[in-house]
This record gives structure tokens, sequence and C-alpha cells, in this order.
């Protein structure tokens, strides 16, 4: 017999359409019902979890698998290369500098595990001026995209006094003379309406060693009140550049300023609808990364004393391969690709000669690459499904490449193989997949499988290392990833096929992804599980609202349900520009309300075993979409499958979680995973 819960006579207007909405008080956190609600969930699955006979196993070996020591891509700054170390299990890694990594000798320059006892305080964004004896660095507390910015001596190793607040993806860019940086921030929330919180970002200048009530404010639009700035300098100071752009919308223009003239910015690349990303500059010229009238990517120069469209110079063209990110080191172009969603790396002169490829191992991301437009070396940094982020040197006066950090993970890889397949979705679009498994894999149609996607915001699914992942393969599972349409693997044009009225196309590509999984016998609906996560996670909720008799399980993690109502919570604003407003258009309220999961469960319906996750103070992604969703699939359901959400406490959307909560969430996906889809777990 089903509880009983507050159900509320709430009703919408949508252009004629009525839509109820019987859960809206959920959307109020601080509600005495909705605070005892979301008790009652959290016990209900604390009570269905913790009686797994098999949870403590999964918790030691995952454990065990996440003890090892993680790096970061290196950089040097003045004497020093600097990085983030883990030695294994703690809750956030700590930065470290040295002089030489021959010597091993590894100085603490920051840990963030002295600044919260919990180890929810996360380093999120570092800046140097240009000597290495500055330092500002982001902290967020919680998991919010708040950040507080503070300044520290690098000499004495102390922080100035001041903090900086009301940062949210903020960017840094130091002055010449290391008297401070220029940074965009968000106005003091007793300053604006309610609500209003995250709109009119400006430019300021901060002078180290002074109050924030002083900084000058240097550039703002206030008639644009949704516009964001981000500013960075080029590596001469010579001039101070602005990306401009408006939501999540991969569209941005291009100010700029001469740093010894007294005029404003001046606008160098606008109503270009395309994106633009600065690479760096050889004086009046800078380089761009761009997709204007190239879906795929290119670089261009752009000649301030010639700066019309017409006199932009094209260095490196449009390939079959999309760019996925480029850097500018040792005078040269870093360009990085994806082919069939993993990527390659070649070295580019600026005249885009004939470039030199690295010998990288195949299906792998590369995460990162760190120098200077001047240096002779650069780090690069890999992962691929069978292995974690690898580090390594390229010495471009050689050509070699080195290891930099000898521990870098463990190596028992063998008895794993990962391969790429491509599949037919429902309108013979061909998607790409990876599965990941064990050796000998016997397709009888009868392993567990955890497919995975997400298909959105050019988001590229490529591959890389999770412990939680190979402890899944080690017990015989198959780890599955869909390059979906909505993400970036083939380019924008991958994106722009499941915009707005498209997005259908991704779950049809997700659902395609499942049928073949099972009709080429790797699994049946009964041991097929799916995954995602923020966007993911609507893409869970749609296709389990679409096709329930196909999955066996499903993890929604802080997931987007409700696709009437988001953009009126944090800044759910910014997502338009990718799914629409059903409020405004009523070209879009049909297609969003055709696919939106809180408006698609059907009472009487058996959905699978369903497990949905959201945190107390996620203020990206709020947590009225887990609830309400929650709430609505448990009053629906007609079988006996369990639908638990999962209210995670004093933890954001994900970033910067420390790795104590990580590792209790994992436990408990999987508990939930190997209940559900009745795997034995088998010691080693």
């Amino acid at each position: 017999m089903k509880e009983t819960i507050r159900k509320d006579h709430v009703i919408e207007n949508f252009f004629g359409v009525e839509v109820a909405d019987p859960y809206r008080w959920l959307e109020d956190e601080i509600l005495p019902d909705t605070k005892k609600w979301t008790e009652m969930q959290n016990e209900r699955t604390r009570a269905l979890l913790d009686g797994q006979v098999q949870k403590e196993s999964i918790n030691k070996r995952l454990k065990e698998l996440y003890d090892y020591e993680k790096y970061s891509t290196p950089e040097k700054k003045g004497d020093y290369y600097y990085f983030f170390k883990n030695d294994g299990l703690q809750n956030q890694p700590v930065y470290y500098r040295t002089l030489s990594f021959e010597d091993d000798v590894f100085e603490v320059v920051l840990d963030p595990n002295q600044l919260s006892h919990e180890g929810t305080a996360a380093i999120m964004n570092i800046s140097f001026n240009h000597d290495g004896t500055l330092m500002a660095y982001a902290v967020s507390y919680n998991g919010s995209d708040w950040e507080e910015v503070k300044v520290k001596d690098l000499k004495t190793g102390s922080d100035y006094p001041e903090t900086l607040k009301w940062c949210k993806f903020s960017s840094f860019a130091w002055s010449g003379d290391s008297s401070g940086f220029f940074y965009n921030r968000y106005p003091d929330p007793l300053t604006v309406n309610p609500g209003e919180d995250s709109y009119y970002n400006r430019v300021y200048f901060h002078q180290v060693n002074t109050s924030q009530t002083e900084d000058e404010l240097i550039y703002e639009e206030p008639d644009r009140k949704e516009r964001i700035f981000y500013p960075s300098i080029t590596e001469d100071h010579q001039y101070l550049i602005l990306h401009v752009t408006l939501g999540t919308e991969p569209v941005n223009e291009i100010y700029y300023k001469h740093l010894t003239d007294s005029d404003s910015f001046k606008p160098l690349i606008e109503k270009v609808p395309a994106y633009f990303t600065f690479l760096g500059n050889d004086g009046s010229t800078l380089y761009f990364e761009t997709n204007d009238c190239a879906p795929k990517g290119k670089l261009i120069s752009v000649d301030l004393e010639n700066p019309a469209q017409e006199n932009w110079k094209e260095l490196v063209s449009e390939k079959d391969d999309p760019i996925a990110f480029c850097k500018m080191v040792n005078g040269k172009f870093i360009v990085c690709t994806m082919h069939d969603a993993h990527y390659k790396m070649t070295i580019h002169e600026k005249n885009g000669s004939l470039p030199t490829e690295l010998p990288l191992p195949d299906f792998i991301t590369i995460n990162d690459v760190k120098g200077t437009s001047s240096s002779p070396e650069m780090f690069v940094s890999y992962t691929s499904f069978l292995h974690p982020l690898k580090v390594i040197e390229y010495d471009f006066n050689t050509g070699k490449l080195m290891n930099v950090f000898d521990k870098q993970g463990s190596e028992s890889t063998e008895k794993f193989e990962t391969k790429q397949i491509f599949y037919p979705s429902k309108d013979r679009t061909v998607v790409p997949m990876f599965l990941t498994y064990k050796k000998g894999l016997e397709l009888n149609g009868d392993n567990p499988v955890l497919l995975y996607g997400y298909g959105g915001y050019t988001a590229c699914m490529t591959p890389s290392y999770s412990p939680s992942q190979k402890m899944w393969m080690e017990q015989g599972g198959i780890y599955a990833v869909a390059n979906i349409r909505g993400g970036g693997e083939y380019g924008q044009e991958w994106h722009r096929a499941a915009l707005f009225e498209k997005r259908q196309n991704s779950f049809d590509d997700f659902i395609a992804a499942s049928e073949w999984l099972i009709q080429e016998k790797y699994t049946n609906s009964n041991k097929l599980a799916i995954m995602g996560v923020s966007n993911g996670g609507l893409l869970v909720g749609a296709c389990i609202t679409q096709r329930p008799e196909l999955f066996g399980a499903a993890l929604c993690l802080v997931p987007v349900t409700d696709m009437l109502r988001f953009q009126r919570f944090t800044v759910g604003r910014f997502w338009t520009t990718e799914f629409g407003n059903a409020e405004k258009s009523e070209h879009d309220f049909k297609f969003l309300y055709s696919y939106s999961p809180l408006h698609n469960v059907k009472k009487g319906k058996e959905y699978p075993p369903t497990l949905i996750s959201t945190a107390d103070t996620d203020d990206r992604v709020v947590p009225m979409h887990a609830k309400k969703f929650a709430a609505t699939l448990q009053e629906a359901q007609s079988g006996n499958n369990p639908i638990i959400l999962r209210v995670e406490k004093n933890a954001g959307h994900g970033q910067g979680k420390p790795l104590s909560k990580v590792i209790e969430e994992e436990v408990d996906l999987y508990t939930f995973l190997f209940k559900e889809l009745k795997i034995v777990f088998k010691e080693s």
C-alpha cells in the first residue's frame, strides 16, 4: 500500500494546455513538509541499501582501487613546477611544487584538506603572475559553484588578508607589473533584486593587499544583464581580452583593449554565430580557434591593425576530425582532435605547415596540455578506460616523450579490453559506442551491462578511467559508453542534431544502444542498467519514461527533469539556448512537454528499479528536479520495483566532491545495481 503524500492543486496554463504540478511544494527547500519528506526518503534509501550483504565487500574493494597516487598536469611558473597530487585516499588533492622532478622533493603550496575538516573545500581555479611569485586561487565549499578568491605570496607562503566574494567560474588575468589582476564577478546579492544574484557580471581590477571594496570597475553592460565576461591577458601583457558569452550556447564575442589605452574595450569579433577561443598573440596578431564556417573547427589569425572579417587568415583548416581543444606552446599550435570520440594530438607551425603527430596510445582522452609560448617543453596528460591519468613530458628540442611521475596508478589492465562498435539509431544515423570488459567475455545474452550517456552541450563522452568501473568489470560486468547526438564528438553538427525540438534524437540514440546490446547477445533487459548525470540524468529520466520495459535498473543522478520550469532556478536560464523555453514559446512548450521526464510519468506503469540522486546544496541543478521526479514515479509505480531518492548533505553538483563522499556514493550506486541485477559479489 502506497504512503499518503501531500498533493497540492496546482494547475498552470501553457498556451491553452493545463498542466498539473501537485508536488510544487517540493521546490521550497526550507518548507517543513519538504524537509520531513526528504528525511523520510533518505531513511527509506538507507534501509534498502544498508541491509545488503554485499555492500561491505563493494566498499572494501572500491577503497582498495581508489588508493593510488594521482597527479595533475604540471605547469612551470618561475623556477618551480606546480601540480596537484593525491596520496591515495585524501579527500582533496594537495597542491605542490618542486624545482625538479628528478629530486622527488615536493613542497606543499596549498592543502585544501586543512580548510574544511569534512574535506568539502575544493580548489577550483589557480592563476599566477608572470614571474610565479604570486598566485590567485578560488575555493568552493560544499560543492557550490560560488567561490571565494584568495591571493598567496609564494615567497613567504602566506596569504594576503583580502577575500574576494561573489565569484562563479571566474577568470583571472594578472597585470604585467604584478600589482593585481583583472577578474569577473557578480554583484553583492544585497544590491540586486531577489533571484538576480547571477546577473550583471562585471570585470574588476583587484590590487593585491587591498579590500575588495576598493576594486576598480573595468567593464559592465547593465542593459544586457545576462552576459558574462571572461578576461584573459596576452603573454606580452599588451592586450586585455574579453570572452563575452550568453548562456551555455557555444557562441561568444571577443572584445579587447590595449592596456596603455585609456579607452574602453573595442569589439573585435561580434555578431558571428560561432565560438572563438583566444590562443595567444604575436604583437597585434591574435590567434583563435573557431568553428566559424567550420563546424569541426579551424585556427585563424586576426590582425588588430586590419580586424575586418575579410582580413582574417586561416592557418589550420577544418579536417574530418573535429578539434577538441588547442594550445599555443613553444611558438607552435598544439591541436587535439577527436577521431570517432577518442583523441589524437598534432603539432603545427604557425603557418599551418605539415603537422607532426605525437605517438600516443589508441582509445584515450587527452586531459590537458601545459606550457607557455616560449617554453622548450610541454606536459600532456591522458587517460583511458583501462588506465588512470598518465602525465608525460614532450621535449621540443629532441622530440622525445618521457614519463613524469613514476607512480601513476595501477598497471593491472591486461585482464580487460576496450573495443569500439558502431550501431544504427532509429533514423539510421550511425552512432559509436565503447565497450570495456574482461577478456574472454562470452556473448550469452546474460552479462550485466552498465550503459552511460550524456548527449548535450557539446560535451564529449570520451575514454576515462574510474575505479568503480574497474570493480564492475572485475565482477563480470560490461561498461558501455554511447556517444549519442547532442555531444560534440563529431563537431557542432553532432550537437545541433539534438538541439531544441531535435532532443528526441539523443533519447533515440540511447535506446538504440540498449537494443543493440540485447540484440547482439551482450545482455538482456533484466541485466541492463543505464546511468546518466545532470543532462545525462535528463537522458535517463526520458528513457525510463519512454521505454520502461527495456531496462533492469536506472541511475538518474542530479538530473534535470522539469523541462517546463528549469529556467526559473539559479543558472537554469543559461540552458534555454540548449533546450528552449516553455514559458515564452508555444513551439518550445510542445516539444519540451512531449519528453519532459516529470510530465511523462504514467500512473499504473511498471518502471524499472531506479535510484535518483541530488544534493542539498546543489546550486546548478536544484534538488527540486530529483525530488518532484521521485515523488511522481513513486506514486505512479505499479509493480514492486523500488524508486528511491538519495539526497546528499553538504554537497553540490559534483565538482570538488571529497573522495570519501565519492566513494560513499559509488558504494550506494553499485550496491543498488548488484541487488537489482542479481549480481553476486565474488571476492578476488
